[in-house]
């Protein structure tokens, strides 16, 4: 049985300079993708495209009960996989890096939000003593954690995936193409379909859900891309309050920034998708002090200022056009 749905569309055209155009689009990790490459030949490459995402949902999806990291979270004594391994490194730098802000082991405050695969009515403070990637590390192929903790990948899963489908590209040489997952991207090359620079855009932040426009477009060359935003993943409790998707690690409680958006642009797009989560926790002056200390990213924030306007604020050569 198949816990990852994979819904494939895919389109040949000719374009002007003899390179075929491929795109290939469908829905994967609850959400969809979009993929599109120039070959000089007629390559294709979705069967192979779709074993490497089902490779990623075996190893990390928390809501498919024989993967890798549900049998992990059951207690189970498993050994890890090389995805696994991958993301559990890159987690465990950028977690120092944003002073614990990104940590993929809040799995049970977000089940106890109700965010997550599970249901979990503990208090808060008996919760958060199962937190912290401090407390986690990888020996002789095991990972060592505290006794009923639960891990999720979920915040840097989409972001790998893309990673892992642009080198995938890369190996069977095209170094032309879009690879998005969710809303995060890495871009390489032109799109040779008019030769022109591949272009993204950034939505305006929303809460009513009911109409989506573009904030910003802007080029993106050669580099991966990640977004994070408060206003389309939420829940409303009786009283009408909002609690937002991205759980604060240290306060065990959903998000209260006034950031509503964070984009981040970087060289691999498993960094740019932790960095966005964990910037949407921050202040505008914390943001702007980890850019100063972080130069190779780029960052984009839409924010509301004291006055409830919509601000936004760029760090680091954030590209604009």
């Amino acid at each position: 049985m198949r816990y990852l749905l994979l819904l494939f569309i895919t389109v040949y055209s000719c374009t002007n300079n003899s390179f075929k155009k491929t795109s290939i689009s469908g829905y994967v990790y609850g959400t969809t993708y979009t993929i599109v490459y120039f070959s000089d030949d007629e390559l294709q490459l979705k069967v192979q495209i779709d074993s490497l995402f089902d490779a990623i949902d075996m190893s990390m999806s928390t809501y498919n009960p024989n993967s890798l990291i549900t049998k992990i979270n059951n207690n189970e004594d498993i050994d890890l996989d090389n995805h696994f391994k991958f993301v559990f490194n890159v987690s465990k730098n950028i977690f120092n890096k944003t002073n614990g802000l990104f940590d993929p082991s809040i799995g049970p405050l977000v089940n106890s939000l109700n965010f997550g695969p599970k249901t979990n009515h503990l208090p808060t403070d008996k919760l958060k003593t199962l937190v912290g990637l401090d407390k986690f590390n990888i020996i002789e192929n095991k990972l060592i954690r505290p006794f009923n903790s639960f891990i999720d990948f979920n915040a840097i899963a989409k972001g790998y995936s893309v990673d892992v489908i642009s080198r995938f590209l890369s190996i069977n040489n095209i170094t032309n193409y879009l690879v998005e997952v969710g809303g995060e991207i890495r871009s390489s090359g032109m799109n040779l379909d008019g030769n022109k620079n591949w272009r993204v855009g950034l939505d305006t932040p929303r809460f009513d859900g009911l109409q989506r426009d573009l904030y910003k477009i802007f080029n993106l060359k050669d580099k991966s891309m990640a977004t994070s935003g408060v206003y389309r993943k939420f829940k409303i409790d009786s009283s009408g309050n909002k609690y937002a998707h991205i759980i604060d690690p240290k306060t065990g409680y959903s998000s209260t920034s006034n950031i509503l958006s964070v984009t981040v642009i970087s060289e691999d797009c498993i960094e740019a998708d932790a960095y966005a989560t964990a910037l949407q926790l921050m202040s505008v002056d914390e943001i702007t002090l980890l850019a100063k200390e972080n130069s190779a990213i780029s960052i984009f924030i839409i924010y509301n200022d004291v006055n409830n306007e919509m601000k936004d604020i760029s760090f680091n050569n954030f590209p604009s056009i």
